[in-house]
């Protein structure tokens, strides 16, 4: 297998270009399915989560061709509304094929859901709301089976502001009869860019106040050219490792719109950053202050964040509190961080912030995190894709050389993660 050898102790210094954004990117190759011409997308990463879409597209029959971070998709001639078992367990995205493949087939079989293991991650909203739009679902062990003739507007009012089913919902909405509302839906800007996308193939939908999406539906939408939002979690994510090493990194592209919770949180910790013209640069702290951070859907802090903020926490002069909100269990990775020094304590509370809906259930959604403490070197399987990422940063800042295993996970989110740090000066190597 495959395992990245790095030495600790080098600052980062230089110039990264953020790619596009994987949970956009995916996202919008599903919607592709919806239209009744060539679309083109742009500022597509070159990453497994997007290699595994744009096969499930094949195998349904759709033409894509991929070349230079850009995809051209060809879904006119659809040959299948099941999609086969080579994607089973390898992402969520077939969840999102729903909608399209109702609209094309008035049916569609999905296998069961795959992606990182940070918690429960339900789909019963996703299917709650089908079901109000007309469709008939029956689930197995192996997956969910579809049926509609006519998928009709409604008005669903979400439990929580789910991304994915807010995704769901649209993907089905845009061409089903009748006006769809999205009440507590999620905004996410990979979500406003998907509509954007939408809006240009023909769609009419809209966000208006207190998170509702109205959406009228259309009865065909056309082809398209769509450039890919860049993505705010590898830009956070370098931003933190450039910081935590000493460095001084410019990370072109990256948004500041987009990471206004994020920068937020590196000020209040004295962690200095400057917004320029074409992107974000960071430069070393003289020391991290000790924070409280609540991870939220946006414009909270969002929980992709969450992990390598957790990695700079250990490296502040004091005690800080970070309470996850978003999915139960996101703190499995900090064993690792512990077993290299970090002083790390979970709890089952809601610490430092407000009650969420995992208090009282168990759950150790809450950590403290006690600092500065050094880190050492280790031999750490990547459990997760953003877990990933914080790895790589403790590897990078500990004493001495590193061992990460389980980097497919990584590879699925990271547009050449390894050549991106090379080119900062980190010492890496592939094995």
């Amino acid at each position: 297998m495959k395992k990245y050898i790095i030495q600790g102790g080098v600052p980062l210094r230089g110039e990264i270009t953020v790619p596009g954004a994987k949970n956009a990117a995916t996202k919008e190759l599903v919607a592709c399915l919806l239209a009744d011409d060539v679309v083109t997308l742009e500022n597509v990463p070159d990453i497994g989560d997007v290699e595994v879409t744009m096969e499930m597209l094949k195998s349904l029959g759709a033409k894509v061709k991929y070349t230079n971070g850009t995809a051209v998709v060809d879904a006119r001639k659809l040959k299948t509304s099941k999609v086969v078992e080579a994607q089973h367990r390898k992402n969520r995205i077939p969840i999102l094929l729903l909608g399209p493949l109702l609209h094309r087939f008035g049916k569609a079989t999905i296998p069961a859901l795959g992606g990182c293991l940070i918690g429960a991650r339900p789909v019963n909203f996703h299917l709650q709301a089908l079901e109000k739009m007309g469709v008939e679902i029956s689930c197995t062990k192996d997956g969910y089976t579809a049926k509609a003739k006519i998928m009709k507007g409604a008005v669903i009012d979400l439990p929580f502001p789910s991304v994915g089913a807010t995704e769901n919902i649209m993907l089905a909405a845009v061409m089903a009869q009748g006006t769809t509302i999205i009440k507590n839906a999620a905004v996410e800007p990979e979500i406003v860019d998907l509509a954007s996308m939408l809006q240009a193939m023909g769609a009419i939908i809209n966000l208006e106040v207190n998170r509702t999406w109205v959406i009228q539906g259309v009865s065909s939408l056309k082809g398209t050219t769509h450039r890919v939002i860049p993505d705010r979690i590898v830009a956070a994510s370098f931003l933190t490792a450039g910081a935590l090493t000493g460095g001084d990194v410019f990370v072109k592209d990256a948004r500041q719109i987009d990471l206004l919770a994020f920068l937020n949180a590196m000020r209040k910790a004295d962690i200095p950053f400057k917004i320029l013209k074409d992107g974000i640069r960071v430069t070393a702290p003289k020391k991290i202050k000790p924070i409280v951070l609540e991870t939220d859907v946006h414009p909270g802090f969002m929980t992709d964040w969450q992990q390598p903020f957790v990695l700079a926490l250990t490296q502040a002069e004091g005690v800080s509190i970070v309470h996850e909100t978003v999915y139960e269990d996101r703190f499995g990775y900090t064993k690792a961080l512990q077993e290299m020094g970090a002083n790390i304590q979970l709890h089952c509370e809601c610490l430092g912030g407000k009650t969420c809906r995992y208090a009282g259930k168990g759950y150790r959604h809450s950590a403290i995190v006690v600092g500065p403490t050094p880190l050492k070197s280790a031999k750490i399987e990547i459990p997760d894709l953003r877990a990933g990422f914080s790895y790589i940063i403790a590897a990078l800042i500990a004493d001495g050389e590193s061992t990460i295993t389980g980097v497919g996970h990584i590879e699925r989110g990271y547009e050449d993660v390894i050549g991106r740090l090379k080119s900062l000066g980190a010492k890496i190597e592939v094995k």
